[in-house]
């Protein structure tokens, strides 16, 4: 470019125009023909380098190219021809103008920091598509980690920018930035304390995209559907979404319910409120209806199909039982023998301390249906048999007297 400006300015000098005026336009004629020549770099050189990548990418097998050209990581590599042909071209005039070769390469680096960053993030992007095609991607997300990535590629980039502009080594920048170190911290805060928990997260598997999670202080109660380097989306089982900071499924109380959806089960716990007043021995005829009910034998046919041995159901009541044990050891073999309950996991029928409100008989079992509406269903025909039936064991369930009850009482006792 130094013998087109002498070319120029010879030519400018030689015209009826003052020394400096023709100076300057030798200087701008040759930069407007710096940056003709760049645009002819540019946008043929980038037209065909794209042809040729996409078309080694379609004949390729590996699939990480064809993710690198769907971002445009190669459209991106392409600013770099001219911007390193307007940095190459930059030194002309330094004997007329000193500070024109310093703003022309200034440009350049500013077109150059402006390639590296955009095919870096681009890069970031392709890369996270490459990572999330893995099996083990879900279990260990990296999102957080290319986000903090990309602030420290900015960051980097904006010193890079103001030490082109004002003309000063960028080391110089940097170590001015330990003054700042306390400005940053808070600027930054949630980033930081985001990218420590994403390393918590990932490293003890506690949380990842799919999981479906409760954080009660934030009134979260749905699946993860995307954890970033300073939030976590989380949509509720209403549709809405909501977002908390990344940090706090580590400070706070948070579960996970991933450990229940792996099981193939969902725990049921209810309890049922029996009126005291109702329990007594029962006789053998009692005991022998009850043994003639159809859940009493199917349960008894299942056990004794699995262990011969098994004994029978009137033996296991004993001589006297009452109608709360009866009713008990009812309600355990309905469970077990009910299609939608397991039962190889917990099963368990057992009273708690006693109350005013009366006796609490609380059942725990596993249901196999896992989705919230299956579940409830199940949960409500437990809860429909256990009522419709404890009648038949001579038992009640105990509920606190209403209004109706008092002026039921009143009208008797006016009969009477």
């Amino acid at each position: 470019m130094q013998i087109f400006y002498d070319y120029l300015r010879e030519l400018f000098l030689n015209a009826p125009l003052h020394p400096k005026i023709a100076i300057y336009l030798a200087a701008l004629g040759t930069f407007l023909f710096i940056s003709l020549i760049a645009l002819i770099l540019f946008f043929p050189l980038r037209k065909l380098l794209i042809i040729i990548v996409e078309r080694l990418t379609v004949r390729s097998e590996t699939m990480w190219d064809d993710v690198l050209f769907e971002h445009k990581v190669f459209h991106a590599v392409a600013h770099l021809i001219p911007a390193i042909f307007i940095y190459g071209s930059a030194g002309f005039g330094t004997e007329d103008l000193v500070s024109l070769p310093v703003v022309i390469t200034g440009i350049a680096k500013i077109y150059i920091t402006f390639a590296v960053v955009l095919t870096l993030v681009r890069f970031l992007d392709a890369s996270m598509d490459i990572y999330n095609t893995y099996p083990f991607a879900m279990e260990r997300p990296i999102k957080g980690y290319l986000q903090l990535l990309k602030i420290l590629i900015y960051s980097i980039a904006v010193i890079i920018l103001v030490s082109i502009l004002v003309n000063q080594n960028p080391a110089r920048l940097f170590t001015g930035l330990g003054a700042m170190a306390a400005v940053l911290m808070l600027v930054f805060k949630d980033p930081i304390l985001g990218f420590v928990a994403s390393i918590q997260l990932a490293a003890n598997k506690m949380v990842k995209p799919g999981d479906w999670i409760t954080v009660p202080r934030f009134g979260a109660d749905g699946t993860v559907v995307d954890i970033s380097l300073t939030t976590v989306k989380i949509q509720n089982w209403d549709k809405t979404i909501t977002s908390i900071p990344t940090y706090s499924l580590v400070s706070e109380s948070v579960t996970n319910w991933i450990g229940m959806q792996e099981s193939g089960g969902r725990r049921i716990q209810r309890s049922v409120f029996i009126d005291m007043a109702r329990i007594k021995f029962c006789d053998e005829k009692f005991v022998d209806r009850i043994a003639n009910l159809p859940v009493i034998k199917s349960y008894m046919e299942q056990k004794r199909a699995i262990d011969p041995a098994f004994p029978d159901w009137k033996e296991r009541m004993g001589k006297q039982p009452t109608n709360l044990a009866v009713f008990r050891s009812y309600i355990e073999a309905f469970l077990w023998t009910n299609p939608n309950t397991h039962n190889n996991m917990t099963l368990i029928v057992r009273f708690l301390q006693s109350t005013e409100r009366g006796l609490p008989m609380e059942y725990i079992v596993f249901s196999k249906e896992q989705q919230s509406d299956l579940f409830e269903s199940i949960s409500a025909e437990i809860v429909d048999h256990i009522l419709a039936v404890i009648s038949d064991f001579d038992l009640k369930v105990f509920q606190n007297p209403s209004g109706s009850d008092f002026r039921y009482i009143a009208r008797s006792q006016d009969k009477g």
